[in-house]
């Protein structure tokens, strides 16, 4: 669905004032018009770097988010820029640029780690940027991705494996990319030169130890290499003469280093052509609105003193999502049987066969909408729904039979009653002549077509009505033997017993129809949940396949640099997923 966005410039999404994170309403309204899949490409870094520079590449523009031009940090909290994807069509690109880590004004850092948080769960490419080359100062200045595991839940409850939590980041965290700027090194390993990609594959390397300072040396290069599923470096050196730097945006490309050019041209390409949509576990691709509910749900989590946890935002989205799927399914069943249905139907089967085939398609909108229902609540929610609006168009279908075939049977039969009055019939042979009018009316009534579902039923008690003046007729008429009488008294309880056992089988017949339209409702709800987890299923064993080849890929690097602890913690991951795999419950209705 197009939504084009028409962003002149950024916008906050997250403020940061005085120590507590705010939601911008304006910037979710911005979120909540955008119906395409977003591309959410975030940066952070230490303040001053240079961060607000690329991200206005990344948009295609010299100026939008603020660079500054002195050591304060110039971005607050985290701003928002969508703006249509320049490389993917019918996708929105989402740029999320964080104010500057590590800006001493600010005082309680405490912030930044929430920040660097945030942009890791918002993201589907994580740009991490900063000056110079990746030595252990950069690593220090990267301890918040150590601190992760303390502000990051991936489920609402312990795994039963006793598995670490943070042993499922990797199956929704972005990917790395680690920007150097000004940096001034050759790239080279062993007098051979190497690329920015291998550069920082050997920056991660771990070093043997278990003292202290061992320690805080892996700890960081290990939540890289366990945490992100890929990792990328780009390399830039300076723009231009520092004197200029002030004044970078207002800078003319001619202006700028040659290399630099064209080392921020890789950059773009490569975030503009692999940056991937942002996806939530079960492959379900986050559109604005989506990203909108996680945005709130992170954020309230964080103001109300608990972690943002992955699996109740997912959860919490898909209440309001579920909730909206029912409400487009009868909109849909709604808008096909008022367009379709013209009451009264002639027989009841002709309204049931219409509301199954509708009720198939209603169940369709759903299921395409809806994801991660639990228990199938909002599921059966719809099929209460739904088979409540059955009962009421067949009440309806009721309700206007016996109105149409009231004032037919009114039309049709009055002026004999009139006749009845007048003492047309009060005379030796009355009766049977009455009885004779009687018989041509009721055929001119059975020949009207599309009466509906209460043809007999009304006629029946308009008849029953009726009965004294047939009986006073046949009493009164003269021509009559009292044995003639007696004769035709019988023939009259004899059909009208007829008539009352056709009555109960035609009722029967009626229970019977709705008994197998509630099994045939059943079975189509049945059908589609079925395909549908069948294809959920193929996503997460897909889902988890990947991770389990990332986690074996990492598994066998630390085998070869020779780390056996931690190559064992990691077969317990791989391990306890491999179980869960085949633990996983299949409830179905």
């Amino acid at each position: 669905m197009a939504s084009e966005i028409h962003m002149p410039g950024p916008e906050c999404l997250i403020e940061n004032i005085n120590g507590r994170l705010l939601v911008n309403p304006e910037a979710l309204k911005i979120l909540s018009a955008i119906r395409q899949p977003v591309v959410v490409v975030a940066i952070v870094g230490l303040y001053r770097t240079g961060k607000s520079y690329l991200m206005n590449k990344l948009a295609g523009k010299n100026k939008g988010f603020s660079l500054g031009s002195t050591v304060q940090s110039h971005t607050k909290g985290i701003w928002m820029w969508c703006v249509p994807h320049p490389k993917k069509p019918d996708h929105t690109l989402v740029l999320l640029d964080t104010e500057g880590l590590g800006d001493v004004e600010k005082g309680d850092n405490q912030n930044d780690s929430w920040i660097f948080a945030l942009a890791v769960l918002l993201s589907s490419t994580f740009v991490y940027n900063s000056i110079g080359t990746i030595n252990q100062q950069a690593m220090d200045q990267l301890h918040y991705v150590t601190e992760l595991t303390r502000r990051i839940r991936a489920k609402s409850s312990p795994d039963k494996h006793e598995v670490q939590d943070s042993a499922n980041f990797v199956s929704f965290f972005p990917d790395f990319v680690w920007t150097l700027r000004d940096f001034s090194l050759e790239l080279e390993a062993d007098g051979q030169p190497i690329t920015a990609d291998e550069y920082l594959e050997n920056s991660l390397k771990l070093k043997q130890g278990n003292d202290k300072k061992t320690k805080n040396f892996n700890e960081p290069r290990l939540c890289i290499r366990k945490f992100f599923p890929e990792k990328k470096c780009f390399i830039f050196d300076r723009p231009a003469h520092r004197k200029y730097l002030i004044h970078l945006e207002q800078l003319q490309e001619e202006d700028l280093n040659p290399e630099f050019r064209e080392q921020v041209a890789d950059f773009c390409f490569y975030i503009l052509s692999h940056s991937k949509a942002k996806t939530l576990s079960g492959g379900i691709t986050v559109n604005g609105p989506r990203l909108e509910s996680l945005v709130l749900t992170y954020v309230n989590s964080i103001s109300s003193g608990d972690l943002p946890c992955l699996e109740s935002a997912v959860l919490a989205l898909a209440e309001i999502e579920n909730l909206a799927a029912v409400q487009k399914a009868i909109a849909h069943y709604d808008q096909q049987m008022g367009q379709k249905l013209k009451l009264p139907t002639e027989t009841l089967q002709e309204l049931l066969d219409l509301h199954r085939a509708t009720e198939k398609e209603a169940i369709e909108v759903f299921m395409k909408n809806s994801f991660k229902d639990v228990d199938q609540v909002f599921q059966k929610k719809l099929g209460d729904k739904l088979e409540a609006k059955r009962d009421d168009f067949c009440k309806q279908n009721m309700k206007a039979s016996s109105d149409y075939c009231m004032a037919l049977i009114q039309d049709i039969f009055h002026p004999l009653y009139e006749d009845v009055k007048q003492g047309k019939f009060s005379k030796p042979g009355g009766y049977y002549l009455f009885i004779k009018k009687m018989n041509e009316l009721k055929n001119k009534y059975h020949q009207v077509p599309r009466k509906g579902v209460q043809t007999e039923e009304t006629l029946r008690k308009y008849l029953d009505s009726k009965e004294g003046v047939a009986d006073a007729l046949l009493q009164t008429d003269q021509s009559l033997t009292e044995k003639e009488k007696e004769i035709e008294v019988e023939r009259m309880k004899s059909e009208a017993a007829e008539a009352a056992n056709k009555m109960l089988e035609e009722m029967q017949k009626k229970s019977e129809q709705m008994m197998q339209e509630k099994e045939a409702s059943y079975q189509e709800h049945v059908k589609q949940l079925t395909e549908k987890m069948e294809k959920e299923r193929a996503q997460l064993t897909a889902d988890q396949e990947r991770v389990l080849a990332l986690k074996l890929q990492e598994q066998g690097r630390l085998l070869r640099e020779g780390f056996q602890k931690e190559s064992m913690k990691l077969q317990e991951e791989i391990v306890a997923l491999q179980r869960n795999r085949k633990e996983e419950p299949c409830n179905i209705l």
